[in-house]
């Protein structure tokens, strides 16, 4: 009992220090007269270099229905859905039950994590852009725990103007102009 409750306050202070940790490595600033290429105007939702999260949901998803990701996605810990479809698919799985969430996909996109090796709580903090490339930046807890039935992931909706790629760890994901 004892080493159950030790357990979980060891869990919890890990996901405060990884907390702390992103949101200080996060904190960096574009040196005066530095200019992001393709930067758009003051009103436009990718100020400084980072897209603006409109709307952000966490939980489990069901490994069962990871073929539900758009197909050259299902392999990769970061990704995006583009069309209403597949969003509803996803959402049905990841949400079972709950009403769909109405996205408008001719001026948005969702981004998403999730676990790729260990079952792990993530969460999406901040999405920057340079070049067209979105880099999804996420915290994640830090545990051995296999995958089983389930991994943690969690969606973004931000507006698709200036996203012409999602970076993945070995690749740049190219965003589609499906809607």
């Amino acid at each position: 009992m004892m080493i159950r409750r030790w357990t979980k306050w060891l869990a919890k202070i890990v996901q405060i220090v990884a907390c702390v940790a992103i949101i200080v490595g996060c904190a960096g600033t574009v040196p005066d007269g530095q200019k992001e290429v393709g930067m758009l105007a003051e009103h436009s939702p990718i100020a400084g270099g980072e897209a603006k999260i409109l709307q952000s949901w966490q939980g489990d998803y069901p490994v069962a229905h990871l073929d539900l990701l758009p197909e050259n996605q299902r392999e990769q810990p970061v990704g995006y859905i583009g069309d209403a479809e597949t969003f509803e698919a996803v959402w049905s799985a990841f949400k079972p039950g709950e009403a769909v969430r109405k996205i408008d996909f001719r001026v948005e996109l969702v981004l998403f994590v999730r676990n790729t090796q260990f079952y792990n709580t993530v969460r999406i903090g901040k999405v920057k852009v340079k070049n067209g490339v979105a880099e999804v930046l996420a915290m994640e807890t830090m545990s051995a725990m296999p995958i089983e039935d389930k991994v943690a992931m969690s969606l973004v909706v931000v507006s698709r103007q200036g996203i012409t790629g999602i970076q993945a760890p070995d690749e740049v994901i190219p965003v589609n102009d499906n809607r």
